[in-house]
Order: structure tokens, then C-alpha cells, then sequence
């Protein structure tokens, strides 16, 4: 601040320079004028020069009295109450005009009262190194008792360990300076420097940021003290030195690190107040479970884990060679599943091995230190397996017209006692379609061949460990026809058998149908049909026509499709989206019929003629079906935008999601109820001839009652951007987890194809909406179900109904049931509640080791560990035995 005493701080001008003692006898200079008996005054007082110091804003505090003029004696020339004060940097510049608050009269100075008054001004911005005061008096009577010129500034501050230099402020008065502080004392800043801003009263305002103890040193009462031994600290933002966590010692002060001990490591992602670690143990409780040339390797987690939760398993596969000549890796055509290195669950598939041979299997445990763990010696678990050996040779005994009898030996070294042989057959040239009959003997006649054909022939044996791999192909041929008289005797047993067909049939219509299937063959095309009109016609029902076959897919539209106005439609909302457009939903008013809600599917704006024939022709299809389980069109407005198409609403949404949304919230009998809804209106469109092709839960909606509806007709046009067809063969893409097996590889679409997709859609019914097959990929679910590969039963799902999910299962297409056969044995259950209370999961062991059960075993386990399920619930569809 900047203050210079009043008497070497002026010169003089008509002012006078009193001396006085104040009331503690101390000194005092007053400046004084009082020319009021005169005319025209004109009295200034000046300063020396004053340095700012580098202030740009000054302080200017006066103390002075002044005469009141009313009470001055008459004849007085000129008189004021107030005066000047005058700035000069480069020239002379008014400040202020002064006046009084308090005057004094002349009783005050009969009693020697001072009535003292003070005014502060402040002068700024300065431009230059220093200024002159001066002030003008024009006839008062003043006198100036006091002058004080100062600035202001933010005095030196340390803070939050930081200091900060005496500041001078800004110019401006709102102006704040920024200053950046300077860590002390072994500290460093927090993400960025420090800061305060001094203000024009100089003060520090508005802290930013703050410096902590660097690494090694901890704050304590206002300054960083260095970390003890056996303490450390590594980061900034830590509150203060910490112990070294459990394997790890600091041996000096200021430690940043603590440094593990020996046999004990840590890697560079570990945090630091994480403990050391070491490699686990070797793997425990390793099994190994052989189907064919395939295995199913589990184990126990390691007794001593390190430490760590990041376990990853290795696995080393080498083959033993002949004669005890060594072991040789497993070549590269061995596959893992889901691979060999690096496994975060505790099993694998080991596939295409070779059959009959032995294999040493090495188990290692890893983590993330278990390369820095050099000196460490890995830790293994061993498993030694030997696959199945193949039946090496098929010889031709007896041969018929239409039969063969084949015989084979037993392998020499068949991996445990024999149980059964399967004999895999099927006409040469036609091995997409093939018979499998089983034999508990080494020979076995094949019946029901053609005369004069050539068939193939594989056997392959199961014993306790599995099936064996299937021999190698045989090739042996039927008899051709004898004679004539042969033919004839022939042609007459046909005759004959064809008329006791026809009574039994005839016996049969009568009696009414029975509920039950037969696992007999039975091919859907091959059900008697006629043309009209170009199209195919089934006695006696309804028959579908495909809107493909007219030449004007409008005419089909319109033909098959009511036309409704679109004044009789509102939009209220929005719930969803579909491939051409928003899906909608609002009442339709049609004159003569009561107000219902339905669903509006909508054609996006810019639509080409091929977009509008290809959102048209789903509603072409479903006009045709009236049924209580199909969803039902109410029609199609094509004669204004946007094109639409409605049908009835249904509250409830698909079935996967609402089925997830209501997880456990539902009886069996109302699951079963679901799916009977479901195979009758799939029984009502393989009576019309119609293959729907992509039945799945995700394609059946649900109404508010819980009456589920078969939905979705548009397949040929949507697969082609169906998220779950993946995997695309000739002609389009396939959603492969819903897809029969002979559709997949040959496009091969029927009524039986259907029913294996219903076996899917009980699958997802019964688990919740759980997605089928979980997270395997495409390929791998091909590969699994060629494999004979089944999904296990869903958690309490009762056995009648995992039964009738296998049916629809069997790879064999005529070995399905039909839609008819599978509504009787529901209706049957839904009956008989009893039947649905034996549930596929019921405490049993397994001791059965068939091939779908071991391959059963072999997916769901790989899966459900991912899933983190119970293990019992894993192994509840095998063949069992009572514990």
C-alpha cells in the first residue's frame, strides 16, 4: 500500500500549513484555506509525485472539516461548501467534487468540537509509474486534516500445498486475476496445476485444483511426510500410504511399489493394492466320457487357484503310437469345441479322432502370472482314452427280392462289453435319406428292399462307453424278379393287401380317429391329390393356393383380401417395426360391426412396385386361413397411402418375449394349453397343403386370454433378412436352430419339416423363451444335430412332453408325427393331469450310455456350464435308473 505523511506530501498554493498536537500530544499537520471574505477564490494544494508500484487502481481517503456558510459573518464576498480534487498522470484530469457530510458552525468552535468527515475515492485504471494529487479550493473554509493513497492485493497464501505470490489485482473492479500456485514440499498437482484469482479488494477467490504428496509420501498436518517401511504409496489420488498387501514387502521409505516375494508375482494390469500371486495347481477329478471317435473331457477346478480368478485351461492332446513307439501330437484335423487353449469352463469336446486308438490328454491350469512364473514347474492332470473300434467287415448271407441278411464279427478290442449293433441303410445314389434298425446279434436280415437294387450298408456297435464309429459302406444288391408266374402272385398278394387296407381304412373312418401315433413310415407328399385349374386339390378340404402361380399378384390380393376403406382406421401408436414399414395399432370401425382393436402393418413412403407385391403377399396367404388359432387377417387397404394390412391385434406380443417377461409364472396345464393352441392351427395348415417353414415362438402371438397364434407367413421373403438365418445354402438362408435337417442340407420343406420346428417351439414353450441351443454357432448346431445331437429337456419339464419333442426329432422325416396325431396327444395330457406330473428332471442316476443320451450329456454340459446351472439338472433326459 502505498501512504505518504501529510507534511512532505504537498506544496502550497494560498493553503496554509498548520501545526497541532492531538489529544495525545502527538503531532499533527492540517492544510487550511478560508478566503470567504474574498471574491473569485482559487486555492490548490499539490502532491510530490507518487509511485503506483505497479497498482492500476488506487485509493484515495480524505479527512478533512469544512465551515457551514450560514454560519459565517455577514459581508461575506463568496462562500462554497465543497471543493476539488484534481488527478494528473500526463495532464490534469477532475476526480471528484468533495462536499461535507457534517459542517461546522462557529459555536462548534467555541466548544472545540471537530466534526471530521471522510470520503474514500478510488482512481484507475493507471497507465503510468506514478501520478499528482492536487485539490482546488473555490472559497470554502476547509481543512484538510488527513490524506491516505493505497492499494489493494492478495497477500502471499499457501494452500492445499501451494503457494501463491502477493498478487496485485486488475484494473477493472469485477476483474479477477488468475494465478497458477506452486506445489511445495514434495508434492505434485492433482490432474492440473493449481489456481486462485485475486480479486480488486484482494482477496483470493474461486481455488482450482490442489496439489497432493507425490508417490512414496503421505499429507499429515499440512505437509507430505515419506511412507514408513513396510508401507507404500503409488498413486495421487490414494489418501495415504497403505501396507503392502499379503505377499509383497517395502524395505525402504518412500516406497512407490512393494515388491513381491520370491515364488510370488504380479503383472502390469494387477492394481497395486492387489496381492501377489502364484501359478495354480494342476487340474483335479478329470473324466473322460468317448462317443465314437469324439470325447468329453471334464474336471475340477484346481485345489490351490493362486491367488487369482482369471483361470484359463490348456489342453495338450498326443496320440500313442503303436508298439510303445511314443506319442505324437494330435494332428490338426482334431477339433475342440469350443477350442483347445485358453478355456474359462471346465469341459470340452474333443472330435474327430480316430477310432479305436489311444490318446494321452494333458490338463493344465494357467492364469495371468503363470508366464512370469518361469522357474514354476506346470502342473498337469493326465487322461488316457481309447476311442471305439469300427466293425472292419459286413458279409452278405441270403439275398431275396426285397431282402438282405447281413452278417458281421464282433471288433477285436470294442472299448467295453457290446449292447446292441445299428444298421444303417439306404438305396445307392439316395443317402439323403437312409434307415437305421438296430440288432443285439451279429446278423440281422434287412426287409422291405426294391427287387433288382443296389443298397448301402454301415454297421457300427454301442457298448457301456458309446457308439463306435460306423463301418466303412458295403454294397450288396436284391434279387431281381423270377418270372412271370412270380409277378403274378405278386401283383395278386397286392391286391389282396390293398383290399384289406381299404376295410381297415373304411373300419377306421367309422370308428372315429384315436388319439396316438405310429412311428411307421408315412410320407406327407405322398397323400393322393389332383389339379383344377392349375392348382392342387385335396379331397375334401380346403387347399391352399400359392399367390405366386397368378399371373397378377393383385388379382390374388384382391381375391383373397377384403378391401377396407381408410377413413374406418386410426393410428393411436406405434408398437414396432417390420421390414416395409411401422407396425400399428387402433380401432377399425367397418359400418355394421362393433369397434375392435387391431394391428396395422404400414408400407414405408418410396416403396418400389416389387416392395408393394412382396408386403402385399403375406396378406394373399393369410386370407385364405380361418382358423381360432391363426392369426386372422381383417384386410388390406391398397387404394390410398400408406398400404396397409390389417389383422386382429394380440395383446400379448410373441411368444419368446412374453414368455421371458413371465418367466415361472404359469401351470403346466396352461403351457400344454399354449402348445395344443399351437399344433391345431399347424394341424388346420398342413390340412390346406400349406408348409410354413419358419415356425418358431417368435412367430406366434398371444392374445389376452393366452390363446396362442400361429403368424408370420412371409417366409421366401423374409429370409433373405432374418437375423437368425445365418447360414445360407441354394435359394436363400435358413433359420437354422428351428430348421429340420433334410431342409437345411437339401431345401427340403414338408409338413414333417414343420413338426421338427414344433418340437423346437415345445422346447422354447417349456424353458421360458430360453434361445435354442444357446450361444453355439450355426454351423456347430448343424453339426451337432447331424451328430444325433438333441436339446435336453428344460428344467421340470414333465416326460410325455420331452417324449414327444424327441419324436418330432427323429431324423428320419416319416418317423414324425403328424400335426393331427400330435393335437390327440395333447388333448390325451390335458385330460389326464396326472400323466404330465413325471418330470424329465426327477432324482434318478444315470447308468444308460446310448448315443443320443451320451451325446445329450456331451452338448448340455458343454452349454450349461456357460449357463452356470446345476449339473443334476444337465443329465435329465438320460436313460436311467432308479438310485
Amino acid at each position: 500500500m502505498l501512504y505518504k505523511n501529510l507534511k512532505s506530501l504537498f506544496f502550497l498554493l494560498k493553503w496554509e500549513e498548520i501545526g497541532e498536537v492531538d489529544e495525545d500530544y502527538a503531532p499533527i499537520h492540517t492544510y487550511q484555506v478560508c478566503r470567504v471574505m474574498e471574491q473569485n477564490q482559487n486555492n490548490w494544494l499539490y502532491t510530490n509525485w507518487i509511485l503506483t508500484e505497479g497498482a492500476q487502481r488506487v485509493y484515495i481517503e480524505l479527512k478533512f472539516t469544512l465551515r457551514d456558510c450560514n454560519s459565517l459573518p455577514g459581508g461575506v464576498g463568496t462562500c462554497k461548501e465543497t471543493f476539488n480534487m484534481v488527478l494528473k498522470e500526463n495532464r490534469y484530469i477532475k476526480v471528484d467534487t468533495i462536499a461535507a457530510d457534517e459542517s461546522f458552525t462557529e459555536l462548534d468552535l467555541g466548544d472545540r468540537v471537530m466534526k471530521l468527515n471522510t470520503e474514500v475515492r478510488d482512481l484507475g485504471p493507471l497507465t503510468h509509474k506514478g501520478f499528482y494529487l492536487a485539490f482546488q479550493d473555490l472559497g470554502a473554509c476547509i481543512a484538510l486534516v488527513s490524506v491516505r493513497v493505497f492499494y489493494k492485493r492478495c497477500p502471499f497464501l499457501v494452500k492445499s500445498l501451494a503457494e501463491f505470490p502477493d498478487t496485485i489485482p486488475g484494473s477493472e473492479a469485477s476483474q479477477l486475476v488468475e494465478v497458477v500456485g506452486h506445489c511445495v514440499n514434495n508434492s505434485l498437482p492433482l490432474y492440473e496445476p493449481p489456481r486462485m484469482h485475486c480479486s480488486t479488494e484482494g482477496e483470493w477467490l474461486v481455488p482450482i485444483g490442489k496439489c497432493v504428496c507425490k508417490p512414496g509420501y503421505e499429507e499429515i498436518s499440512g505437509a507430505c511426510q515419506v511412507c514408513k517401511v513396510g508401507f507404500y504409496r503409488s498413486l495421487l489420488e490414494s489418501p495415504g500410504c497403505s501396507k503392502c498387501p499379503p505377499h509383497s514387502v517395502a524395505r525402504q521409505t518412500g516406497a512407490t511399489v512393494c515388491t513381491c516375494e520370491d515364488g510370488y508375482y504380479k503383472i502390469e494390469s494387477d492394481p497395486s493394492n492387489m496381492a501377489c500371486t502364484r501359478p495354480p495347481s494342476a487340474p483335479r477329478n478329470a473324466i473322460s466320457n468317448v462317443n465314437e471317435t469324439s470325447v468329453f473331457l471334464e474336471w475340477s477346478i484346481p485345489l490351490e487357484t493362486g491367488g487369482r480368478k482369471d483361470i484359463r485351461y490348456n489342453i495338450l492332446c498326443r496320440q500313442v503310437l503303436p508298439e510303445g513307439r511314443g506319442l505324437d501330437e494330435c494332428g490338426p484335423n482334431v477339433r475342440f469345441l469350443p477350442r483347445r487353449v485358453a478355456l474359462s469352463n471346465t469341459s470340452v469336446m474333443v472330435a474327430d479322432l480316430q477310432s479305436h486308438t489311444n490318446y494321452s490328454f494333458l490338463l493344465e491350469a494357467v492364469n495371468g502370472v503363470s508366464e512370469l512364473a518361469k522357474d514354476h514347474p506346470k502342473q498337469y492332470v493326465s487322461l488316457n482314452v481309447t476311442t471305439n473300434q469300427a466293425v472292419s467287415v459286413v458279409r452278405k448271407g441270403h439275398t431275396g427280392k426285397s431282402s438282405i441278411a447281413l452278417s458281421w464279427a464282433e471288433p477285436d478290442r470294442p472299448n467295453g462289453i457290446i449292447l446292441e449293433y445299428e444298421i444303417k441303410y439306404f438305396e445307392k445314389e439316395q443317402d439323403s435319406s437312409y434307415t437305421i434298425i438296430k440288432s443285439k446279434d451279429t446278423e440281422m436280415v434287412v426287409e422291405g428292399l426294391k427287387p433288382s437294387s443296389v443298397y448301402i450298408f454301415q454297421v457300427r456297435a454301442r457298448t457301456s462307453a458309446g457308439y463306435g464309429a460306423f463301418s466303412r459302406r458295403f454294397e450288396f444288391q436284391t434279387s431281381p424278379y423270377r418270372d412271370e408266374r412270380a409277378q403274378a402272385s405278386i401283383i395278386a398278394v397286392a391286391i389282396t393287401l390293398a383290399l384289406v387296407l381299404l376295410a381297415v381304412v373304411a373300419g377306421f373312418l367309422l370308428s372315429g380317429r384315436r388319439c396316438g401315433y405310429s412311428k411307421a413310415k408315412q410320407d406327407p407328399e405322398e397323400e393322393k391329390m389332383h389339379f383344377h385349374n392349375g392348382h392342387i386339390k385335396f379331397p375334401g378340404v380346403r387347399t391352399y393356393i400359392d399367390p405366386l402361380t397368378y399371373e397378377d399378384p393383385n388379382q390374388a390380393v384382391h381375391e383373397f383380401a377384403q378391401e377396407i376403406d381408410v377413413s374406418s382406421i386410426s393410428i393411436e401408436r406405434i408398437i414396432g417395426a417390420g421390414e416395409f414399414g411401422e407396425v400399428c395399432c387402433g380401432p377399425l370401425r367397418l359400418p355394421g360391426k362393433r369397434e375392435i382393436q387391431v394391428a396395422i402393418k404400414t408400407l414405408k413412403v418410396g416403396y418400389t412396385e416389387q416392395q408393394r407385391r412382396d408386403f402385399l403377399w403375406e396378406a394373399s396367404i393369410m386370407g385364405q386361413f380361418n382358423h381360432p388359432n391363426i392369426i386372422r387377417l381383417e384386410g388390406v387397404v391398397t387404394k390410398s397411402k400408406p398400404v396397409m394390412i390389417i389383422t386382429e391385434y394380440m395383446e400379448n406380443g410373441s411368444l419368446d418375449t412374453f414368455l421371458k417377461k413371465n418367466d415361472g409364472q404359469f401351470t403346466v396345464i396352461q403351457l400344454v394349453g399354449m402348445l395344443r393352441g399351437i399344433a391345431s392351427g399347424m394341424r388346420y395348415l398342413s390340412d390346406m397343403g400349406y408348409v410354413h417353414r419358419d415356425l418358431a415362438a417368435r412367430n406366434i402371438l398371444v392374445n389376452g386370454n393366452l390363446v396362442c397364434k400361429v403368424s408370420d407367413f412371409g417366409l421366401s421373403r423374409v429370409l433373405e433378412d432374418d437375423p437368425e438365418a445365418a447360414y445360407t445354402t441354394r435359394g436363400g438362408k435358413i433359420p437354422i436352430r428351428w430348421t429340420a435337417p433334410e431342409a437345411i442340407a437339401y431345401r427340403k420343406f414338408t409338413s414333417a419339416s414343420d413338426v421338427w420346428s414344433y418340437g423346437i417351439v415345445m422346447w422354447e414353450v417349456m424353458s421360458y423363451g430360453e434361445r435354442p441351443y444357446w450361444e453355439m454357432s450355426n454351423q456347430d448346431v448343424i453339426k451337432a444335430v447331424e451328430e444325433s445331437y438333441r436339446l435336453p429337456g428344460p428344467m421340470d419339464c414333465p416326460e410325455a412332453l420331452y417324449h414327444l419333442m424327441m419324436d418330432c426329432w427323429q431324423h428320419e422325416r416319416t418317423n414324425r408325427p403328424k400335426f393331427d396325431e400330435i393335437v390327440c396327444l395333447l388333448d390325451k395330457l390335458i385330460r389326464n393331469p396326472s400323466s404330465l406330473k413325471k418330470l424329465v428332471n426327477s432324482s434318478h442316476r444315470y447308468e444308460g450310455k446310448s448315443g443320443s443320451a451320451f451325446t445329450l450329456i456331451c452338448i448340455a454340459v458343454l452349454l450349461f456350464r456357460t449357463c452356470k446351472l446345476p449339473f443334476t439338472q444337465i443329465f435329465h433326459q438320460m436313460p436311467t435308473t432308479s438310485t
